[in-house]
Formats: C-alpha cells, structure tokens, sequence
C-alpha cells in the first residue's frame, strides 16, 4: 500500500529553516512519515488522504524540549520545598522521591507526556536519575510508545551519596557497575540511530554533586563507544559553583572539560553560571545547553546567558526542566519566559521573539544532534503542530504578526499536532489516551507518594 498523505493548510507558516521562511496562507504535505512539501497554498497539492484546513491558525515545527525530570509530575507545589533554592529543595524532595514505583514513574511520564504535547511538544528528552523500588528506564520508554511522542531517553544515575560527600541519600544511589551494566542494556535493547528515529538513548550522569569522577568518565568511554549522547546537570546556581571549586579545584566548566565532557555529543542543563571562558570553551567544542527559564526563577538560581552564548556559537535549546521545579511542562510558555528572562538580564533587544521559538524548534534540534526535526523542510520528520490564534487573548496581535503573537501573547491553545506524519492531537484533544482516568490515577500516586501510603 501506497503511504496515506496529510495536507496541513494554516493562515500562516513558520517554517524555522536556515533562511527564516515564512508563508502567509501556506501549509504542508506530508506523505507517510516525512514532509514533501512546504509552501503557499497555490504551491501544494490540492488533496490528500487527510486534509486539514486551519484559518486563524498558525503552524510550525513541533517544538522540542531537551530537559525534563517527567517523575516529577507527582510532587508539584509541595509546601516543604516551595521556598527552597536547589540544593534545600533537593534535600526536601529526596525522602519522597526514595518512595517511587514503576506504576508511578510510568503514570508521571504518561502525564508529563500529555502535558508536553498540548503545549506544542513533539520531541522530548527526559532525564531519569533515580531508580528506587524496582523502577526502569522502560517504564518512561512504554511510557513514550503509548502516547506516540518523539523520545529521547536519559539513562540518569546518581553514585556517591551522603556518606561519601554527596547530596543524596545513600539508599538512592546505585553502584557504578551496575550503573554501567544497565546503561548498556538500554542502548543494546531501546536506542534507534536511524534518521526519524522515534527513540534514542542518551547517558546522564545526575550532577558533579552526586557522581564521581570515574563514573563521568566511564559514562563518556561507554557513550561514544555506543554512538549516543551525554547529559548531565551543570553549573546551576552559585552553591553549585561552589561544590566544584571545593571539591574538585575547579570552574563547573573545566570539571566537564577535564573529564572530556564535551562535544557535539554532550549537552548541559542549566548553564546559569557559566562563565566567559566555559562559553568560549562550550562554542569551540559545541558543546550543548538546555536553557530551562522558568526553573532557574523558580529556584532562585539566576540568568543564564544565553545571548553571550548564541552569540558565541554555543548549540541552545529550551528545556522545561522537572515539574517540581518548574511546576509546569509548557515548551510554548517557556519559550515566553526565554524571551522576557533575557531581557530583564540583558535588554530589550536579547531575545526577539523569532529568536525564542527558534530555540524551541532549531536550536533543541541542534541540541539533542538532530537536522530531522525542529523545521518544515522536505526531507524532515513530518513533526508539526498548530496554535489557534482566533481567541481573545491574540485580539489584536493575531492581526500584525501572527508568529511574533505565540510569544509575546498568553501561550494560545494547541489544535493539531502531528509526529512522525501521525495525527496525535486534533481539535485540541490527544488522540492516543484519555485523559481524565490517567488524570484520577496521577493524583491518586502522588497522594501516596507524598503521604507514604
């Protein structure tokens, strides 16, 4: 059978190529997984096996997020970590965390997961560090498949606990052979080098503050052994900036270096406290960064600086960072809060609005090693999303620039979402679960979570 094809046509296209391409009354043609063709209406098919019709809409790539901790989802707003900087926060979140089941990482991811893709999300990483009470990485990958969302899968591990100078508690770390063993397991059974591919593998170490020395660096040797990424936490606030120099004698960055973790293969989250010379150093190797705004506010962490590191070359993409951090998996709403941080920190003129919805497409791309995504391209996975412009909140804005409305405006609503040329989300409702009884089983887990029932 020949692939069925889809024709998307909105009232106005981003398409977040090298030259900026925007169409007004334009869409795409996909056939089977990939985009065929991109343009004004008078330029595209007239039919399709599915064709889609979007005035007062507009369309772009599916955005992706390149930092989450999706179990997170479970332990929203707790009042013992509310008014906590990082590392008090951890310690609050610690203990009830050390309670997860794999029925509770399965159920935050499936949330997480619908979340994200109702803000414009078709491609995510997550990154998983702690495994108590039987808990897999699968459990986030099923996860992913049943939803159908794009997933890059973070093998996250913790190592030297409180006893041995670190911030966990011991009963939450694993040991190093393990660590290794089970890595590898994952790349060998889940990890997809392919292009369009729906599911890779990437290594995470949690942080200098929970790792040692040699497992960073055998992580590393075991990655590009493999062919799939690194990822890790690094210089998130001034305490840990100051856990390194202690520690280790040294700046976050020259930590990373040292260990060669760095690289087009590696990305770091955070970066708030990177200096001039961890960016010049970051753009020489292109090494990556997962900007996450509303986090870094949240816990009281700072302002990245991102101009200095797009100006610099540095590869950047936004991430939503864990959802008891953040409080919310909105990808389009963290692209506002990139736009409004950098301002406050550095100006008016730091952040355009185009410039936030290209690290949300292009630049998270760039950032987890792909050119297959984050672009209406021919050639490209057929990833694309829709946001409904014709309410009350973009009266007014919809009219003058449309694309610049997404950011500048209230976060509008989603109405289509495609992933790999399947129509996930329609009308504004996700076509792969239903919602309400995953909902009533998520708060139901994170009562029992929270109250150790």
């Amino acid at each position: 059978m020949s692939p069925r094809t889809l024709l998307v046509r909105a009232a106005a296209v981003a398409t977040m190529d090298d030259a900026g391409t925007e169409f007004v009354d334009g869409g795409v043609f996909v056939r089977g997984h990939l985009i065929e063709a991109v343009g004004p209406r008078a330029a595209l098919p007239a039919t399709a096996d599915d064709v889609v019709d979007l005035p007062g809409h507009v369309l772009l790539p599916g955005l992706v997020n390149t930092h989450h901790h999706l179990f997170q989802t479970l332990t929203r707003a707790l009042p013992a970590a509310q008014d906590a900087s990082l590392f008090a926060w951890l310690r609050a979140l610690y203990p009830v965390w050390s309670r997860l089941t794999p029925a509770m990482i399965r159920v935050s991811a499936l949330t997480g997961f619908a979340e994200l893709l109702l803000s414009g999300c078709t491609t995510t990483s997550d990154h998983l560090y702690l495994y108590p009470n039987g808990s897999r990485l699968d459990d986030t990958l099923e996860a992913a498949a049943a939803i159908g969302i794009r997933f890059h899968a973070c093998r996250g591990s913790m190592s030297v606990g409180e006893s041995a100078g670190g911030l966990p508690p011991d009963a939450l770390v694993e040991s190093e052979a393990s660590i290794l063993a089970d890595s590898l397991r994952v790349i060998e059974t889940f990890h997809d080098p392919r292009p369009h591919a729906m599911t890779r593998i990437a290594l995470a170490p949690c942080s200098p503050f929970s790792v040692s020395r040699d497992l960073m660096r055998e992580t590393a040797r075991l990655a590009r052994a493999c062919g799939v990424g690194l990822h890790t936490h690094l210089a998130e606030n001034d305490s840990d900036v100051d856990y390194s120099r202690e520690r280790f004698g040294c700046t976050p960055a020259e930590y990373a270096e040292s260990l060669d973790w760095v690289g087009a293969d590696v990305w770091h989250a955070h970066c708030v406290k990177l200096d001039p010379a961890g960016i010049g150093r970051f753009a020489a190797t292109r090494t990556g960064v997962a900007h996450c705004p509303t986090s870094n506010m949240r816990l009281a962490s700072g302002i990245a600086p991102v101009r200095a590191m797009l100006d610099a070359g540095v590869r950047v993409g936004l991430g939503v960072d864990g959802s008891a951090s953040n409080d919310s998996s909105h990808l389009l709403g963290e692209a506002r809060q990139a736009l409004l941080l950098q301002r406050v920190g550095h100006g008016a003129h730091s952040l355009s609005a185009r410039d936030a919805l290209r690290l949300a497409t292009r630049g998270g791309a760039a950032v987890l090693g792909r050119d297959d995504i984050g672009r209406l391209a021919v050639g490209c996975a057929a990833d694309l999303v829709a946001f409904d412009l014709s309410g009350p909140a973009h009266a007014g804005a919809a009219e003058h620039d449309p694309v610049a409305a997404l950011v500048f405006c209230a976060p509008a609503p989603l109405a289509l979402a495609v992933i790999h040329g399947r129509v996930v989300v329609r009308d504004g409702a996700i076509l792969t679960l239903t919602l309400s009884p995953l909902l009533a089983q998520h708060r139901a887990l994170a009562r029992r979570l929270v109250r150790g029932e």
